[in-house]
C-alpha cells in the first residue's frame, strides 16, 4: 500500500485520469481469484455468491461466461463511458435482484448493499495497486492519488453512491485495514475458494497443467491474513520467487504497444460497444 496521501486540490481530475498506465490487461487478470476471495471473505458477499439462484453468472456452471461478465465490468468500470457505465449497471441490476438471503441463509445480504459494493470495490482499487507496484515498483504521490480517485468508479458502477468512497489514501488505509481484520472464511466459504483455486469449473487436463501455478499466485496475492483464514502455507522463498516473476513481467509489459497492453480489457469493452449496437444482453 502506497503512503498515505497529501492534499488533493492540486492533482488532475479522476476524469482527465489516464487509467492506461495502471493497465496490465491479461497479465493483471494473475490477481483476478486472489481478488474474489478477498470479496467473498466478507460473509454477507460470500454466501451472496455461494447461495446465488442466478445460474447463469455461476462460475462453476458458466466460466466462460462469468470471465466474460467480471471483465467487462471492470473494462467498462475503467475505459468506458458514463453512458456505457449506466446502461451496464442496469443490466447488472437485473441479476442483482435475485441476489438477496433467504431464512435459512446463515448470515442477511443483499447485493444492492452500498456498503457490500464499497468493499468490493475497495477489494478491486487495493488488488490493482497492489499488483501494479509488484510489476512496476511504486508511483509517484500524485499519481498514486489521482488513481485512487479513480478507482471510485469500481464501485459507482454499481450503486455505491461516490460519497461513500474513503476521502483519500489514508481514509481508505484505516477503512482497509479495520475491515480486512473483521472478514473470516468458514467452511462453507472455504471450499468454495478451493474450488475457485483448483480450476474446478474446468477439464481436468486443464486442471492438472494449471492448477498448480494458479494456486501459487493465489496465495502470494492473498494479504497475510486471508491465507491464515485460508489455512495456507507461504515461505520467504515463495515471496521471493513470485517478486522475481512480477518484476519480470512488468519489465516485459511495459514495453508493449498501449492497446496490447490492455488487451482484454479493450476487447470485452468492444464486445460491450457491439452488444448495445445490436441490441443484444449486456450481462
Amino acid at each position: 500500500m502506497p503512503k498515505p496521501s497529501r492534499a488533493t486540490h492540486q492533482l488532475e481530475s479522476p476524469d482527465s485520469f489516464d487509467v492506461g498506465r495502471y493497465l496490465d490487461g491479461i497479465v493483471g487478470l494473475l490477481g483476478g481469484t486472489a481478488n474474489v476471495i478477498m470479496q467473498l471473505s466478507t460473509p454477507p458477499v460470500g454466501y451472496g455468491v455461494v447461495e446465488s439462484r442466478v445460474d447463469s453468472g455461476n462460475v462453476m456452471l458458466h466460466p466462460v461466461k462469468r470471465l466474460r461478465t467480471t471483465v467487462t465490468y471492470l473494462s467498462v468500470a475503467l475505459l468506458g463511458t458514463d453512458a456505457e457505465r449506466t446502461a451496464y449497471r442496469e443490466a447488472v441490476d437485473v441479476s442483482h435482484r435475485q441476489v438477496r438471503s433467504t431464512g435459512s441463509s446463515p448470515v442477511r445480504y443483499n447485493a444492492f448493499d452500498p456498503a457490500l459494493q464499497l468493499w468490493v470495490a475497495a477489494c478491486l482499487y487495493w488488488g490493482a495497486q497492489d499488483l501494479h507496484e509488484r510489476m512496476h515498483g511504486p508511483v509517484d504521490e500524485a499519481t498514486a492519488d489521482a488513481f485512487y480517485r479513480f478507482s471510485a468508479r469500481m464501485g459507482t458502477t454499481l450503486q455505491m453512491p461516490e460519497a461513500m468512497w474513503p476521502t483519500d489514501r489514508n481514509a481508505f488505509a484505516e477503512y482497509w485495514t479495520t475491515h480486512l481484520a473483521n472478514t473470516s472464511i468458514d467452511p462453507t466459504v472455504r471450499t468454495y475458494f478451493d474450488d475457485l483455486i483448483d480450476l474446478r469449473m474446468l477439464p481436468r487436463p486443464a486442471r492438472w497443467t494449471f492448477g498448480r501455478v494458479h494456486r501459487f499466485f493465489v496465495t502470494g496475492l492473498l494479504p497475510q491474513h486471508l491465507r491464515d483464514e485460508m489455512g495456507m502455507t507461504w515461505t520467504a522463498r515463495d515471496e521471493r520467487a513470485l517478486d522475481l516473476i512480477l518484476r519480470t513481467l512488468g519489465a516485459t509489459t511495459s514495453k508493449l504497444p498501449s492497446p496490447v497492453r490492455a488487451f482484454p480489457l479493450n476487447a470485452y469493452l468492444l464486445d460491450l460497444r457491439i452488444r448495445r449496437r445490436l441490441g443484444l444482453p449486456l450481462v
